[in-house]
């Protein structure tokens, strides 16, 4: 049984005319009569009456117009589906991110993601740079969003691209001695208590304060850009953390570049080069739009990727 003899018999129970349906269907007369009758045949029952009135459904031909009208309509869904999908309408994407990219730049990208695939599951997590790099090396997540680029086994099946370049910054209370000051230097900070993210502290503060890192050994450890600007306000310490740190908007805070400038390891996405999904490649596409100088890039570490082709 194929969808053409769904249609057929649908076409006759509506026109009640062999020659009639025939023309709706654009067929000629017998070609659909012995259709009918060899839909008849598999079914195993009469599905019409042919009488002077017309050709009418039996009580058997009802319930299967019934059901054909509905495998009919699920058959156009599921067309409609399979191009959704194939165009990246629809699916789940896992995205694990650090918290300072909610600042810049994912509140615009998925924002604006949301808006134009909202039949898109998002799954998301908030994560430590190495452990979101270690759950994309692991299959659980399908993009990773941290600072430097993921390391370990599968590394080289990744493609990362900077999406966001930071400097060092201190954040105090507004009651503070530095409140009100442009800048302060290294050797001012390593007088005071500090607060900072353990994966800050591991992966670049260190270098940052150079031959002297004793002053992280007493820090105060924050998960996030939030919480260290909060307990900043609090005058619990000097927080330190990047300079898209700015963006929180509170007005018992204040903030302090640090001297000399300190680059901060990029903000980088990566993911599978050989994830072909169709959302992926739809949230790139959204991430090309929103985040300047990433598609060009993109496009380089893609050509450039041994395992891209294919």
């Amino acid at each position: 049984m194929e969808a053409r003899h769904l249609r057929y018999a649908l076409a006759l129970a509506e026109h009640q005319h062999f020659g009639r349906a025939a023309a709706s269907l654009g067929i000629a007369q017998p070609p659909l009569s012995t259709q009918i009758a060899a839909l008849e045949r598999e079914v195993g029952e009469r599905l019409f009456d042919r009488t002077s009135r017309g050709v009418l459904p039996t009580a058997a031909g009802e319930a299967f117009l019934a059901r054909a009208r509905t495998a009919l309509a699920e058959m156009r869904l599921a067309g409609i589906d399979a191009g959704r999908a194939a165009r990246g309408e629809t699916g789940r994407l896992r995205i694990g991110f650090t918290g300072s990219a909610l600042l810049d730049p994912l509140p615009g990208v998925l924002g604006r993601f949301r808006r134009t695939h909202p039949a898109v599951r998002l799954a998301l997590q908030e994560l430590d740079s190495p452990t979101a790099a270690a759950a994309l090396l692991a299959g659980e997540l399908d993009v990773a969003v941290g600072r430097g680029s993921p390391r370990g086994a599968g590394a080289e099946d990744l493609v990362t691209v900077p999406i966001g370049t930071d400097h060092l910054v201190a954040v105090v209370s507004v009651a503070h001695p530095y409140a009100g000051l442009p800048s302060v230097d290294l050797e001012q900070l390593t007088q005071e208590h500090l607060i900072a993210s353990p994966d800050a502290v591991s992966s670049y503060l260190r270098p940052a304060f150079g031959p002297d890192p004793a002053a992280l050994d007493g820090a105060t450890m924050a998960r996030d850009v939030h919480t260290i600007a909060g307990l900043a306000a609090c005058c619990a310490g000097v927080g330190l953390g990047p300079d898209r740190m700015r963006l929180i908007a509170r007005n018992d805070i204040w903030f302090c570049d640090v001297t000399p400038r300190f680059r901060l390891p990029d903000l980088q996405m990566s993911f599978r080069v050989t994830d072909r999904s169709p959302v992926l490649a739809s949230f790139l596409s959204v991430v090309r739009q929103n985040c300047a100088d990433v598609g060009s890039r993109l496009d380089d570490l893609l050509a450039r990727h041994p395992s891209a082709a294919g």
